[in-house]
């Protein structure tokens, strides 16, 4: 799986609008539009790179008095095969992944805690990403696809009937089931 990668595929997508004879060639480009607003929406991608890649870290750590922890946010790590801190092997390191129940509960590592404060810059080299797309998100994807599809049929970005008292304008925003669907999912703000 690349890093930033289409959720779902034109075939995925046209399967789900149920719509005959459906553009699948319009559809792959509302695919990728419906996975960047998932990526904005969320702070974060989806996606894996292919091996791994060191990535520098400036902003300084912050201390956690929870925790008795110097905490750098990193990106999503699921996969620490072959992960170095500072050149350094993870666990020779003395960092620690975190949250702690990462792994358990199928999200990724997004910090790092250190018992003294780290040097600036810290460089991290890792398997960046996620090792598979949440079904929340490929969901999230199809909804997206499929809302955006039908607006183009849609008067000016109305649905419904006025005459009926059904008449609702379609916001430049998420459909507020895809938010659903994305809940969790969220990190609060990018990192880097």
């Amino acid at each position: 799986m690349p890093w930033k990668p289409d959720y779902v595929t034109a075939a995925q997508a046209a399967a789900f609008v149920r719509t005959p004879g459906v553009n699948e060639a319009e559809l792959a480009t509302w695919c990728t539009a419906a996975s960047r607003a998932i990526d904005k929406k969320t702070n974060r991608q989806f996606g894996k790179v292919d091996a791994p890649v060191a990535r520098t870290y400036r902003r300084p750590a912050s201390y956690d008095v929870v925790s008795g922890l110097w905490l750098l946010e990193v990106d999503d790590v699921q996969d620490v095969t072959g992960m170095t801190v500072g050149g350094v092997a993870l666990a020779s390191s003395g960092a620690t992944l975190l949250p702690d129940d990462a792994a358990l509960e199928g999200k990724p590592y997004e910090r790092l805690g250190f018992t003294d404060l780290p040097d600036s810059p810290v460089v991290v080299s890792a398997v960046w990403g996620w090792s598979e797309v949440p079904a929340g998100v490929i969901g999230a994807c199809k909804l997206q696809v499929s809302r955006w599809d039908s607006r183009r049929d849609s008067p000016y970005g109305v649905a419904g009937s006025p005459s009926d008292g059904s008449e609702v304008r379609l916001l430049a925003r998420l459909d507020p089931d895809v938010s659903t669907a994305l809940a969790g999912l969220s990190r609060r703000r990018r990192v880097g």
